[in-house]
Order: structure tokens, then C-alpha cells, then sequence
């Protein structure tokens, strides 16, 4: 079972990102991924949800996933995904793109998404500011698409805990691991204990999320 929620209407500039949308600017983004926008060999049954999802409304649209792939690009929604994906126990798949570079990473307990971006950036270079390439967003979609099969099947080893970062520059991929924030309220007052992998880091820095592909 597959469901959509996303409350933005489609520009003719992002249309071209969507492989899945019905091939131009309306109404509703979410209404152009409908069954009888697109082919059923895709997908059989979409429900769609055009409300946009508020820390009130999430947990209620989320509640019967078994995993949540979020795409959005404003950090308030992802925050609100974020405490519903806590409050439900299912685990979180995070993609995002901002000019040249993407990240995927895998949230399920501790560490959570907010202890990577306990807050917005007052500056937050989001796709809408900043702009996003196209094939970017493709990539980033399709790994997401991934980490969901692993996470669904058991195959392999998700990226649980730990952040992909693209540089679509150089070609350059790198993991690094997502610390649990000792001050995090989101997944300290969820109760979650569930961690990532442990190991070293193989890149370090301090990184800040920077949009998404959706």
C-alpha cells in the first residue's frame, strides 16, 4: 500500500523532477500522483491526502505506515513528520537536495531527525531559495526508494542512524553517523531507545540539512 500527502501546487519547473506526476502545473501536487493520473503498472492504489501535514494532523495521516519517506521543503513539516514518526515507532526515511548536493539518512528512535536539525535555520537554503537540479532530485528519490526496500524486506543494512551525503559536483558520496543529541526533546520524551550502527566516522564536519527533492 502506498500513500501520498503533499499540500504544494506544481510549478512547470518542478513538474520536470516528478517522474511520477501527471505531466503538468495544477492544482495540487499530490493530486497529480492519483491513480488515474498515473499508469496502473506503477501503482495499483495511491490514496492521497492534499492536507498539509501539521505537528496536529501527522500523526493521524501517518498512523498504518510501516515507513515514511519525506521529502518536503520546509523544516517545519519535517520536524512534525519527524515527532509523528517518534510517537508511532515507524522508522523514517529522510531525503533532501539544496543546489548541487543531496542527503538520505534513516531515522528509527535514536538518534532522530531533529537531533541532526533541532530547529530551522533562520537562513535555511531551502530548493524554493536556493534552486535544485533536476537529476539531483532523481538520484536522491531513488535512494530514498531504496533504503525503503531494505527496511521493508530486511535486506541488507539501511542507513539507520547515519547520513549519505551527494556531492553532485564531484561525484563524491560519503556516510557519515548521526549522533543522538543528549538535549533532544523529540526522541528523549518520545522514549525511543532504538540507535544506528555504531562505528567511526568516515567524514567529519557539522552538516545542515538543506532542502529537498520533493
Amino acid at each position: 500500500r502506498c500513500a501520498t500527502a503533499r499540500s504544494s501546487t506544481p510549478s512547470p519547473s518542478s513538474v520536470q523532477r516528478s517522474v511520477s506526476s501527471a505531466g503538468s502545473a495544477g492544482p495540487s501536487a499530490a493530486r497529480s500522483h492519483e491513480p488515474s493520473k498515473v499508469p496502473s503498472r506503477w501503482l495499483p492504489a495511491l490514496p492521497v491526502s492534499p492536507a498539509a501535514l501539521t505537528p496536529a494532523k501527522a500523526r493521524d495521516q501517518l498512523s498504518g505506515c510501516e515507513v515514511v519517506i519525506d521529502g518536503t521543503d520546509d523544516f517545519e513539516t519535517r520536524l512534525a513528520v519527524n515527532a509523528a514518526c517518534l510517537a508511532l515507532g515507524v522508522p523514517l526515511v529522510s531525503g533532501a537536495i539544496g543546489r548541487w548536493t543531496g542527503q538520505v539518512g534513516v531515522f528509527a528512535g535514536r538518534p532522530c531527525w531533529a537531533c541532526l536539525t533541532p530547529e530551522p535555520p533562520p537562513e535555511a537554503e531551502t530548493c524554493a531559495r536556493v534552486g535544485v537540479i533536476g537529476a539531483l532530485a532523481g538520484i536522491v528519490g531513488s535512494l530514498c526508494a531504496l533504503e525503503t526496500v531494505k527496511l521493508i524486506t530486511g535486506a541488507g543494512q539501511p542507513l539507520t542512524g547515519r547520513l549519505m551525503i551527494l556531492d553532485g559536483l564531484t561525484g563524491a558520496a560519503r556516510t557519515v553517523r548521526v549522533g543522538a543529541d543528549p538535549a533532544c526533546t523529540a526522541c528523549r520524551e518520545s522514549g525511543s531507545t532504538r540507535s544506528g550502527p555504531r562505528g567511526p566516522v568516515t567524514a567529519g564536519g557539522t552538516w545542515r540539512r538543506t532542502g529537498s527533492p520533493m
